[in-house]
């Protein structure tokens, strides 16, 4: 229940007169108007605001404050339209909560119809009070929750809000309290719509205390947890925050003690921030994420929510729903029953008011006719024959009281359908095995219903045809879907509005639960919607990262709370579209194991393109701190180091995280969920790449300081610096790969923008403007041929510390080997 919600407890009128006008306005101004409300509003400068926060801005922040103060306005633009884009998007994630709950308004009835004083009216939904009487019939969307008092053949189709696959069939009664909501057949829901019958219930809630009203409120109270993605990205800007400020009061120290000037210490300072922060990370990462849209719409999956491609390529438990998703979502028929397959099948048809549709699977009418008339056509069983040359004389329509329907036919011939025990009472032959084969079906979980004839138009003295099972199969991708996940380490747990019997039997077949395993954990059937949000807050809590796929009303808020949350397309509701993160196009379990599997691939491109990075950055850190260790000046000046981070370093980044998927992604194990998106063997290579790069460009700018003068030197050391980390990103593909065992020609694009940034680099030492701009000397291409060399040797060393690994690996159980033998 909604906290503060008016829940009125108004008795039954003893007459079907209804409200009197006076009285229902009187209610109407007490509960208020019947519609759905979200209480305190977060105002939107305040969602603004909120995006202008955590290490990673703070460190983007600075380095524009830092570029204008340099003169450098292009550059200063270009990280404020980074910040710009971030806040735009983290603005579009937190609004989207609201938009979920006006789209749970449009399930609300616009019209109702009321009995007010002893006469039927039609007035507004938001009008409805606690207390009116409302009138249903086929087609009408429920206005309120209310209990029945009076039900012809009432049929609800509850799957909006129970996931309940098939319509409920209502009657009038007292259900106990605590009764479960899908369980509740004594009354009617807001939201809901009804399917067949009619029936006058009195309105219990109305507008926030309904119980669609209560899952307004859970969605509008539901926390979306931070994204394993967004969590490490920010630990990892944290670390580097806290190691610039550290850095640069060592220099400044040691500055003051050498009695250095201030201006140069300011401007060695400058430098480091600069070095120190890898201004294009936030804009390399939202590519990444972007790629991975791409590659994720045509595996029929449509993100909604960018870092949601990173999250599912990390996720070591998918919850989701049964109908629909894990199986096709139309009843169709299991097994039969009986001594002649093909006239139980003609009989059943005969009996049957749906039509069925050319495809020869869907049509319409009810969900378990129209599977009957898709097997009987199989077996060239038509109903339109049927009704040509038997046309019905006499129809009994189904009631929840009787729990059968007939038809009389031309023939003379009684059809009768219904509930097992219904039948059976009534037939005087042919229920020998019957109660047995029942009981058998019903513990597969499968809907069963008998067939039976008889002479006259009495239900009287019948001959049992057989039984139908009925079931809403399995897909069958799913099952070989589940089979990857399960060995990818991923978790599948079913939750669903389902009998639990029919869940388990589902589960089982589908591989969730195998032969000896204990359901328990695994499928949860009758699920509410505070069962999904309490399922999906324990996984949490333990630590799992959780997908949640949905497409009623009642999943909207548990895929608020889980790590992502994955709509239906084709089924879903426009409230749990407009809670997700990720929407399938095709309502198939299996497209989400494709997406795992590209969301796999995302990571470890933007894995890898952290240690290019992080290693660059790290070395110009060491360069400049090395020269200010030495007394030397400063190798690199700032708008050198903005030259590296932005465009020459930028632009393979951008390259390598558009690598393909590894082919061996789904054969892995999920990452565990605290483990560091950079670990020790990922900074283990930073620090060695940056020991090597600065190496070799500290001792080319000692050497041509010492002979040619510091122009020269820094001329050298930048060119040397910008090539060393542009060939580097060919090493960086992979950690144990060389480049050519990856493809070398499978990502064009790195290729093209490595030939680019050469050429960049340069047309930059080469050209006079250029070189006054960036206060460089000149540049021969003598110069040029030696920085390229120079600058192949960290590429080269990294290459060769993979093939001495490799050997290692290769040489340590030979030496096992020799030493068991001696």
């Amino acid at each position: 229940m909604a906290s503060g919600a008016v829940q009125p407890a108004e008795p039954v009128l003893p007459a079907r007169r209804g409200l009197a006008p006076e009285e229902a306005a009187r209610r109407l101004a007490a509960s208020g108007r019947n519609e759905l409300r979200r209480a305190g509003p977060t105002a939107r400068w305040r969602l603004a605001l909120r995006q202008l926060h955590g290490p990673m801005v703070w460190l983007l922040v600075g380095a524009a404050i830092l570029s204008a103060a340099l003169g450098e306005v292009t550059e200063a633009a270009a990280i404020a339209a980074i910040l710009i884009l971030n806040a735009v998007i983290g603005y579009a994630q937190e609004s989207r909560a609201e938009r979920a709950v006006l789209a749970l308004r449009e399930l609300t009835a616009p019209r109702a119809r009321v009995v007010r004083s002893g006469t039927t009216i039609e007035i507004p939904a938001a009008e409805v009070v606690p207390g009116d009487l409302l009138v249903l019939d086929a087609g009408d969307r429920v206005a309120a929750d209310g209990r029945l008092l009076e039900s012809h053949s009432l049929a609800v189709d509850e799957a909006p809000l129970t996931g309940e696959s098939l319509p409920v069939d209502k009657a009038v009664g007292d259900r106990p309290a605590g009764t479960p909501l899908a369980e509740r057949t004594d009354s009617v829901f807001l939201g809901t719509s009804v399917a067949g019958g009619s029936g006058l219930a009195q309105v219990m809630a109305t507008g926030m205390a309904t119980e669609l009203g209560r899952i307004a409120h859970l969605l509008g109270s539901a926390v979306e947890p931070a994204t394993p993605l967004q969590v490490r990205l920010e630990r990892i800007a944290r670390s580097l925050l806290y190691a610039c400020l550290g850095v640069v009061t060592i220099v400044i120290v040691l500055g003051v003690a050498r009695g250095e000037s201030w201006l140069d210490l300011v401007l060695t300072a400058v430098s480091l921030a600069v070095a120190a922060v890898p201004e294009g990370l936030a804009a390399i990462v939202t590519i990444a994420l972007a790629v991975g849209v791409q590659r994720m719409a045509a595996r029929h999956v449509l993100v909604r929510r960018l870092p949601a491609v990173e999250t599912l390529g990390c996720t070591t438990v998918i919850c989701t729903d049964k109908t629909g998703t894990l199986t096709t979502g139309r009843m169709a028929v299991r097994e039969i029953w009986g001594a002649d397959h093909d006239a139980l099948l003609a009989a059943a048809a005969a009996c049957c008011d749906a039509e069925l549709a050319d495809d020869g699977l869907t049509g319409t009418g009810d969900p378990t006719e129209i599977a009957i008339l898709a097997a009987a056509a199989e077996r060239g069983i038509h109903r339109a024959a049927i009704e040509r040359d038997r046309p019905r004389v006499e129809v009994h329509p189904f009631d929840s009281d009787r729990k059968r329907m007939s038809i009389g036919r031309a023939d003379g011939v009684l059809y009768v359908k219904g509930a097992v025990e219904a039948l059976l009472a009534r037939s005087a032959t042919g229920g020998g095995g019957a109660t047995e084969a029942n009981a058998a079906m019903a513990r597969r979980g499968l809907r069963v219903l008998a067939v039976a004839t008889g002479r006259g138009s009495k239900e009287e003295d019948l001959q049992l045809v057989g039984l139908i099972g009925l079931a809403d199969p399995p897909r069958t991708e799913a099952i070989d879907a589940i089979a990857k996940a399960r060995a990818a380490g991923i978790r599948t747990v079913m939750i669903t509005g389902d009998h639990p019997v029919t869940a388990e039997a589902i589960g089982r077949e589908l591989g969730l639960v195998r032969a000896g395993e204990d359901p328990a954990g695994v499928i949860h059937a009758r699920a509410t919607a505070e069962d999904k949000i309490r399922i999906v807050r324990d996984l949490v809590d333990r630590g799992e990262i959780v997908a949640m796929t949905g497409d009623g009303v009642n999943d909207a808020p548990a895929l608020r709370d889980a790590h992502i949350g994955i709509a239906m397309g084709k089924t879903g509701t426009e409230v749990t579209r407009e809670a997700a993160a990720m929407v399938l196009a095709d309502d198939n379990y299996a497209s989400i194991v494709a997406a795992v599997e590209e969301g796999r691939g995302i990571y470890a491109n933007i894995q890898k393109t952290l240690v290019y990075l992080l290693a660059g950055n790290t070395a110009e850190i060491c360069i400049v701190l090395g020269a200010a260790l030495l007394g030397w000046p400063l190798p690199l000046l700032p708008l050198h180091l903005l030259w590296i981070n932005l465009v020459t370093d930028g632009l393979p980044a951008l390259a390598l995280v558009m690598d393909p998927a590894p082919q061996d992604a789904l054969s892995r194990p999920p990452r565990p969920p605290d483990e560091p998106m950079l670990g020790r063997p990922e900074w283990r290579r930073i620090l060695a790449v940056a020991a090597v790069e600065t190496a070799v460009v500290l001792a080319t700018f000692g050497v041509v300081l010492g002979a040619q003068g510091l122009p020269e030197a820094r001329a050298m050391a930048f060119s040397t610096l910008v090539f060393s980390e542009v060939f580097r990103v060919f090493a960086a593909r992979s950690p144990v790969h060389l480049y050519w065992e990856v493809g070398a020609f499978s990502n064009l694009k790195l290729v093209a923008v490595v030939a680019a940034s050469v050429v960049l680099q340069s047309a930059l030492v080469a050209l006079p403007v250029t070189r006054e701009i960036f206060a460089l000397d000149t540049f021969s291409p003598v110069h040029i041929a030696l920085a390229i060399g120079l600058g192949m040797v960290p590429v080269s060393a990294w290459e060769l510390s993979k093939l001495a690994a490799r050997w290692r690996r290769r040489a340590g159980p030979a030496k096992l080997a020799r030493a068991m033998h001696s």
